[in-house]
C-alpha cells in the first residue's frame, strides 16, 4: 500500500467525520446517516492501516476518531437490574461452563496431588520432622489443638468476613496473573495444593483424618471449587497469549480478559457463601454429618448452576464477554 497516496484518497472523508462529530447532536437525518457510514469506512481504513502500512501517528489519529464516532453511534448505556440478572443467570455461569475444560483437570490434578503430599507426609516421621518440632506437631493436631481451634479462634462474622476477603484475593490474582504465561497462577494453585496436602498428612499422621475432613469440607468443596475455576480460567488467559487461535491476540486476550473480569465477581459471590459455611456452620456444634452434608448441598447447587443455568446460555451463544453492543468494534483484518 501507498500510504501516501491513501490518505491524500481518504483524508476529506476523515476531515467530514470529524466535522460531524463535532456538530454533535446538532444533526439532520441525512448527516446522522453519513456519519454512520463514514464511522464505517474509517473503520475499516483503520484496519488495512493497521495490517499493511502502520504509521503510529495516522493510526492513533483515526483510533481516536473511531472511538468518538463508535460512541457517538452506540450512545452511552447505562448499567441496570436487568444487567445484574442477566450476569448471575447467565454471563458468569455460561464462562464457567465453558471453561470447564480448564478447571475440572486443575481440581482433578490439585485434588490427585494433595493426596498424594498427605500421604508421603503421614506415612514419613522424618518429613513430619522437618516440617515442625514434635511438640508443635502436636499442639497442631491434638483434640482442641490449632487445627480444631482455628474455626472458632474469631467471632463467626468477622471470621468468615476475614476468610472471604483472603479468598477474593487469591482467585483474582489467579484470574489476573494468568497474562504471565501461567506461571503465577500454578504457584498459587500449588501453595494452596500443598497447604491442603500438610493439614491432610499431620492430621492423618495423628489418627484424626477424619476430624480434619470433618472441618474442611463443609466450606472447602465450594471454597476449592472457585479456586480451582479460577485457576482453571487464568490458565486459559495465559495459553490464550501463547496461542490465540484464529484471532488476533489483541482480540482473543480482549476478550478472555473481560471475561476473567466477570468472573472475579461472580467467584466473589460464591467464595462470600463459602465464608459463611465456614465462618457460621464449620465451627458450629452441629453433627459432622450435618455439616459435611451442609458443604456437600452447596456444591451440588453450584453444579447445577453451572451446567443447568450456564449449559444452557452457553448453547445459546454467551460466552461470558459483553454483549456485542458493549464491546469495542471487531475491525476486520487482511488475510
Amino acid at each position: 500500500m501507498d500510504l501516501d497516496v491513501f490518505v491524500t484518497t481518504h483524508r476529506t472523508e476523515w476531515d467530514r467525520l470529524d466535522h460531524l462529530l463535532h456538530r454533535g447532536r446538532n444533526l439532520t437525518g441525512a448527516e446522522a446517516d453519513e456519519l454512520v457510514a463514514l464511522y464505517q469506512r474509517t473503520a475499516t481504513h483503520l484496519s488495512l492501516i493497521r495490517s499493511s502500512a502502520p504509521d503510529p501517528l495516522l493510526t492513533a489519529r483515526l483510533t481516536q476518531l473511531v472511538a468518538r464516532a463508535r460512541s457517538t453511534v452506540t450512545g452511552t448505556r447505562r448499567a441496570s437490574w436487568r444487567d445484574a440478572v442477566r450476569f448471575l443467570t447467565a454471563g458468569f455461569p455460561a464462562a464457567v461452563y465453558r471453561s470447564r475444560h480448564w478447571w475440572i483437570p486443575t481440581a482433578v490434578l490439585s485434588t490427585l496431588l494433595a493426596a498424594v503430599i498427605g500421604w508421603w507426609i503421614g506415612a514419613h516421621p522424618d518429613v513430619q520432622a522437618a516440617i515442625a518440632a514434635p511438640e508443635d506437631l502436636r499442639s497442631l493436631t491434638r483434640p482442641g489443638g490449632e487445627y480444631e481451634t482455628y474455626y472458632s479462634s474469631h467471632p463467626a462474622a468477622s471470621f468468615a468476613a476475614q476468610v472471604w476477603t483472603n479468598n477474593a484475593q487469591a482467585a483474582a490474582m489467579c484470574l489476573v496473573l494468568g497474562a504471565f504465561l501461567c506461571i503465577p497462577v500454578i504457584w498459587i494453585l500449588f501453595v494452596n495444593v500443598l497447604n491442603l496436602g500438610v493439614g491432610i498428612g499431620l492430621m492423618s499422621s495423628a489418627g484424626r483424618l477424619d476430624t480434619f475432613l470433618g472441618l474442611v469440607l463443609p466450606h472447602g468443596l465450594l471454597e476449592l471449587t472457585a479456586v480451582f475455576v479460577a485457576a482453571g480460567t487464568g490458565l486459559r488467559l495465559g495459553w490464550t497469549v501463547i496461542d490465540p487461535g484464529p484471532r488476533t491476540r489483541r482480540s482473543a486476550l480482549a476478550e478472555q480478559g473481560r471475561a476473567a473480569l466477570g468472573m472475579a465477581i461472580g467467584l466473589a459471590l460464591v467464595l462470600f457463601v463459602s465464608g459463611v459455611i465456614e465462618g457460621f456452620v464449620t465451627p458450629s456444634g452441629l453433627p459432622t454429618w450435618a455439616r459435611i452434608a451442609i458443604g456437600i448441598g452447596a456444591e451440588l447447587v453450584f453444579l447445577a448452576y453451572v451446567y443447568v443455568l450456564g449449559g444452557r446460555a452457553a448453547r445459546a451463544g454467551d460466552t461470558g464477554d459483553l454483549e456485542a453492543a458493549e464491546r469495542s468494534a471487531e475491525l476486520p483484518s487482511a488475510a
